[in-house]
C-alpha cells in the first residue's frame, strides 16, 4: 500500500476511433485529434470550471514533427482551454499514455492538485518509420553485446519471446484470431460506442472555378478489426522478422492513429462539481527487464502494481493487456497464470490497433466504460510491455 493524502477518481474518459497507419487518419494532425478529445471530455462534466484544471499530461511515444513541440500545451490552447491551463508531453514510449494517468493521479493523491486530465495522441502516419523520424543510436550500443538488443526492433524482440518462452506459431495465430472476433463482436454489439468521439475527417479537393470542395467522412468505429479473418487466412502469412520465425503482420499489433483523454479529480472535486465517479485508482508500476525480451515487461510490472493497489490477482475482473505481439501477450499470460476469459474481452491491439503513447489512456477509457455497462466488475487493470525493456501496470476499482 502506498501513502497518499486523498484519492484520486476517474470521473470521465473519452477516446477517438483507432484508425489504421495511412488510414482514416492519414491527413489528421495528432495536436488536432488531442484537441478533439479535451473538447470531448470536458463537453462530458459541464460543471467543471476549466480554470481548475491543474494540469494536461500528455504521452506520446513520438514527440516529434507534428506531434513535438510539446503537444500536450499545443493541443489544449486548440481545444478552447484557458491560457492559464498549463501541458506537459512525456515520454515512456508504449507505456506514456498510461503513465499520463499515473502522473496525474498521483498529483491528487500527494495533495497538489485537485483536479488533471492526462492524454495521450500519436500519428504513426506521420513518422517515416516505427523508431521517429531521424533514428540515431548511440555508437557504444554496438560496441559490445552488453547494450546491443536495445537497437532490435520490436519484431525481433517478438521473436526472441516466443523461442525463450516456447510459443507457437499455431498458438500465436490462434490468439490474433480471437482478438479479432472479440473486437468485431464488441463493435457489433455497440460496446464501443460510449467511449468513443467519433470524428469527422475532412478532405479538400479542387472544385469549379478555383473554390475548394470538401468532402467530410464520420470515423465512429475502429478501423483495424476484421471479422472476417481466418486461421487459414492468418496461417498463409509469412513470419517478417526472422527467416524461421513465427511472428507475422498478422499475429502483431497494426499501427496506429489515435487519441484518448481522462478527467481525475479528488473527492473535493468531484463534491463542488456534481461529476459522478467511476472509480478510484488504485496503484501504478513499472519495471525493467532484458530489452531482448521487452515483451514480457509486464511480468515484473503486474505483481508490483497488484501490491501497490493491496489486492490479488485473482480480485481483477477486467484485464486490458496491451497485445504488442501474440507471443508476447500469450508468454505474459502463461507466466503469471491470466484468465484468458478475463484478458481483453473485446480484443487487443492485433484487432483494435496500437497507436503508442495514446494507448494507454484509450484503455483507460474502455476499462471505464466497461465497470459503467457492468455493475459486477471492482477491479480493471491495464497492462503493456515497452521498449528497451520494461513493463508498466495500472490498477483501478470501480466506485
Amino acid at each position: 500500500m502506498t501513502t497518499q493524502i486523498q484519492d484520486a477518481y476517474i470521473v470521465a474518459a473519452v477516446r477517438t476511433p483507432v484508425a489504421k497507419r495511412n488510414g482514416a487518419f492519414r491527413h489528421v494532425r495528432p495536436d488536432d485529434m488531442l484537441a478533439h478529445v479535451l473538447r470531448a471530455l470536458l463537453a462530458r462534466v459541464p460543471g467543471l470550471d476549466p480554470q481548475e484544471i491543474g494540469d494536461v499530461i500528455t504521452g506520446c511515444a513520438m514527440p516529434e514533427a507534428e506531434q513535438g513541440m510539446n503537444v500536450a500545451r499545443i493541443g489544449l490552447l486548440l481545444a478552447g482551454l484557458p491560457a492559464s491551463v498549463p501541458g506537459l508531453t512525456i515520454n515512456r514510449f508504449c507505456a506514456s499514455g498510461l503513465q499520463a494517468v499515473a502522473d496525474a493521479a498521483a498529483r491528487i493523491r500527494l495533495g497538489e492538485a485537485d483536479v488533471m486530465i492526462a492524454a495521450g495522441t500519436e500519428s504513426m502516419s506521420a513518422m517515416s518509420n516505427i523508431m521517429g523520424n531521424k533514428l540515431s543510436f548511440n555508437p557504444a550500443v554496438f560496441a559490445g553485446d552488453e547494450h546491443r538488443a536495445i537497437a532490435y526492433g520490436m519484431g525481433l524482440t517478438a521473436e526472441k519471446v516466443a523461442e525463450q518462452w516456447q510459443v507457437s506459431r499455431e498458438d500465436q495465430d490462434a490468439f490474433a484470431l480471437e482478438s479479432h472476433h472479440r473486437a468485431a463482436a464488441a463493435i457489433a454489439d455497440g460496446r464501443f460506442a460510449d467511449e468513443i468521439a467519433p470524428y469527422a475527417v475532412k478532405h479538400h479537393f479542387p472544385g469549379e472555378g478555383g473554390t475548394v470542395r470538401i468532402a467530410e467522412r464520420l470515423l465512429q468505429y475502429d478501423e483495424g478489426p476484421r471479422a472476417e479473418t481466418t486461421s487459414e487466412s492468418l496461417a498463409r502469412l509469412r513470419p517478417v522478422f526472422a527467416a524461421r520465425g513465427s511472428v507475422t503482420a498478422g499475429n502483431s499489433s497494426q499501427m496506429s492513429d489515435g487519441a484518448g483523454a481522462v478527467l481525475l479529480m479528488s473527492e473535493a472535486a468531484v463534491k463542488r462539481t456534481g461529476a459522478t465517479p467511476i472509480a478510484r485508482f488504485a496503484g501504478y508500476a513499472v519495471a525493467g527487464v532484458p530489452p531482448a525480451v521487452m515483451g514480457i515487461g509486464p511480468v515484473e510490472a503486474i505483481p508490483r502494481a497488484l501490491k501497490l493497489a493491496g489486492i490479488a490477482q485473482d480480485a481483477l475482473d477486467w484485464i486490458e493487456l496491451n497485445e504488442a505481439f501474440a507471443a508476447q501477450a500469450l508468454a505474459v499470460g502463461r507466466q503469471l497464470g491470466l484468465d484468458p476469459a478475463k484478458v481483453n474481452p473485446q480484443g487487443g491491439a492485433i484487432a483494435l490497433g496500437h497507436p503508442l503513447g495514446a494507448t494507454g489512456v484509450i484503455r483507460t477509457a474502455t476499462v471505464m466504460a466497461a465497470m459503467q455497462r457492468d455493475e459486477r466488475l471492482r477491479f480493471g487493470m491495464i497492462s503493456m510491455c515497452i521498449g528497451t525493456g520494461m513493463g508498466a501496470a495500472g490498477v483501478f476499482e470501480a466506485v
